[in-house]
């Protein structure tokens, strides 16, 4: 439901009691940029210049895939499907790009060529799905940037597919995160592939080039980079237990130093902040009336568990309030949302879930109509 709707019934719903505590400062890193978001949320929980415009090198790549991924789901791809390595996109061997070495003129899938790029970082195969997908590098960039737009990255450009450098080709620390919170929600199904630590393909067997995955089991994603221009760069997801924080680093110096200041700020996000279960799924917050339908009330609820993230020991300051659209019409599909619940912090909007009806309610005939039209104009006037 859009948040310009109208909304009625306003029902504050129980909080949760904890013991205050004083959040530490996060580290002090010696980088260009980072963000540190929650994953649930979207609210960033510390950050240093996580608008500034930057070279994001291959973790650009991660749009590449987020779109393949997308396309897999729509069914405008099959896994299967072969993909032909033209010489525009075919890599030569040079020790100074990634690569995931498909022969010239030879093909791969669909699905090896996402492992391609996502495992081995390839050039090539992001290429080569670039222009599979849109015919040329170039119109496929511009896909790109109408994606970045839908999902709210507002300082990102891309000029290619691999992220080489390029003049007007740039991203930032949140954008990169905003990325990548799609990716883990909209692409489930091939998230995964993020944390596979190894792909073999025409006989070369090359690691992924994050490290964390190696030695943290909360990591589970997404994507390393690197140029001269754009420093080592790295963004990752790590989970543990109901919380999943997303880090966001540009330009660090070095490859140990890109590793251990993601593990720092994943460190400081987890020892600082909780994830608190506000309402579980599928369970009635209020009857709610419906006018011409075979019920006169349907149960409304969330679809999903409604979790926040927020500093340890606040919860017992988070106010949650239950928002009715003024109308609810049938036919209602079980699953139609219906209005929305929001949880505040210090009067400040944290999250929100939509609120949906929890059953079906079919239209009524054409009496029952009538007079629910004749009780809902009276309605008004009083």
């Amino acid at each position: 439901m859009s948040r310009k709707s109208a909304f009625a019934a306003l029902l504050l719903l129980p909080s949760f009691s904890y013991a205050a505590t004083v959040l530490s400062s996060p580290p002090d890193l010696n980088n260009k940029s980072y963000v540190l978001m929650d994953y649930e949320t979207g609210q960033v929980l510390a950050a240093k210049n996580e608008n500034e415009k930057l070279a994001p090198a291959s973790m650009t790549k991660m749009m590449t895939s987020y779109i393949i991924e997308q396309k897999l789901l729509k069914g405008q791809l099959t896994e299967g499907e072969k993909v032909r390595m033209n010489e525009s996109a075919w890599c030569r061997g040079s020790s100074t790009e990634s690569c995931m070495y498909v022969p010239l003129n030879g093909t791969a899938t669909v699905l090896e060529m996402l492992r391609g790029i996502i495992i081995q970082s390839g050039n090539d195969a992001s290429k080569a799905m670039a222009e599979h997908i849109a015919g040329n590098e170039g119109t496929f960039a511009y896909m790109m940037n109408q994606e970045a737009k839908r999902i709210g990255m507002n300082n990102t450009h891309f000029m290619n597919a691999t992220g080489l450098p390029a003049d007007g080709h740039y991203s930032s620390a949140k954008d990169m995160a905003i990325l990548a919170q799609h990716i883990i929600h909209d692409s489930a199904k091939y998230y995964p592939i993020y944390s596979e630590k190894a792909f073999a393909f025409n006989g070369i067997k090359q690691g992924n080039r994050n490290p964390l995955l190696y030695t943290d089991p909360s990591v589970d994603g997404l994507k390393t980079g690197h140029t001269d221009e754009a420093g080592y760069c790295l963004t990752t997801s790590s989970k543990r237990g109901p919380m999943r924080l997303i880090s966001v680093i540009f330009g660090t110096p070095s490859v140990n130093e890109r590793a251990s200041q993601t593990r720092a700020l994943l460190a400081w996000g987890f020892a600082n902040y909780e994830t608190v279960k506000v309402q579980p799924a599928n369970q009635p917050l209020k009857n709610v009336r419906v006018w011409y339908g075979t019920e006169n009330e349907v149960p409304a609820g969330l679809a999903e568990d409604f979790n926040v993230t927020m500093p340890k020991g606040q919860a017992s300051a988070i106010k949650t309030s239950l928002q009715i659209s003024s109308e609810v019409n049938a036919p209602l599909k079980q699953g139609q949302t219906i209005g929305k619940l929001v949880a505040t912090l210090d009067g400040k909007v944290i999250a929100e879930k939509p609120v949906v009806a929890l059953k079906a309610v079919n239209e009524a005939g054409f009496f029952s109509r009538l007079v629910d039209h004749i009780k809902q104009f009276f309605s008004k006037l009083f």
